[in-house]
Order: structure tokens, then sequence, then C-alpha cells
């Protein structure tokens, strides 16, 4: 487990953090500082709603900074797997509200990677359109099914 100062909770160390015996890179004091950001948008999100978004993959993370930031916010009991243009992995951490989302690109490489804010990831939500496709479908699926059962003889 893994405690940043001034900063305590429930942390599982998440399987990004280099091996123990192997040469850290040094940290930059990052990891508090979007820890400190993804607080203060939490906060934010609970008394308003609003939902935030932090692109780690643009931020000048070190290694040791990001396996600091990844073990400070732990690994929450909420997982989900995404098979569309590329694989995307997306996880609650260990404070309700806040998600890990990491998207591959080839080679398995790490193309994004960021931090949400709010009820469920946007990559979870359904599109309205898809979500009125599928409406359809399954009213047509229904009405056959129906029709296939008033047609059959006892």
């Amino acid at each position: 487990m893994t405690q940043l100062a001034g900063f305590a909770g429930p942390v599982r160390n998440s399987g990004l953090a280099p091996p123990s015996d192997a040469p850290r890179p040094e940290r930059t004091g990052m990891a508090q500082a979007v820890l400190s950001e993804i607080a203060a948008r939490l906060a934010l999100f609970a008394q308003t709603g609003a939902v935030a978004a932090l692109e780690l993959t643009a931020m000048p993370l070190t290694r040791a900074d990001r396996a600091e930031l990844a073990d400070a916010v732990g690994h929450g009991e909420v997982e989900a797997r995404i098979e569309s243009a590329g694989r995307t992995e997306v996880f609650e951490t260990a404070y309700s509200g806040v998600w890990w989302v990491r998207h591959f690109g080839e080679g398995d490489r790490i193309a994004a990677e960021s931090v949400e804010i709010g009820e469920v990831p946007a990559i979870l939500r359904s599109h309205r359109a898809d979500i009125a496709a599928a409406a359809r479908r399954l009213a047509e699926f229904c009405t056959r099914e129906r029709d296939e059962d008033e047609g059959e003889t006892p």
C-alpha cells in the first residue's frame, strides 16, 4: 500500500509500478499535483454534478510518477473492457466516481490514458441513436416471435 503525504485512503497496488528491485525513475511531484486536481474535481462533481477528464498522456509524468498516482488511487471493484476500434480498459479506482481509462493501440501499447470523474466514464455510455436503433430491433424481434407463436397450432 502507498500513501501520499496528506492523502490517506484505501489503496491496492495497481500493478503499474516496476518491480522493487528495478531502478526507479525519479519522482517529480507531478503525482501529488494530479492527485490534488482529482480530489478537487471529485469534490466539485459531488456538489454540482460537473464531470471532468484529466488526460494523463499529455502530462510530463515519469514512470515513477505514474506508478505513484496509480497506487494512490488504487483499484476498485468495477472493471470493463471494450473492443471497438482497438482495446480500451476502464476501472473505477478505490474512490467512487474516479475512473482510470486506458486506450491501447498497435502492439498493445498505451495510446491514451485519462482519469475521468463522474458516475460513468463517457466511453461506457450508450449513444442515444444506438439506443433508438436497439429499441426498434428489439420491438421487431418481439413482434416476429409473437407472430410465430400465434401461427403455431397446438
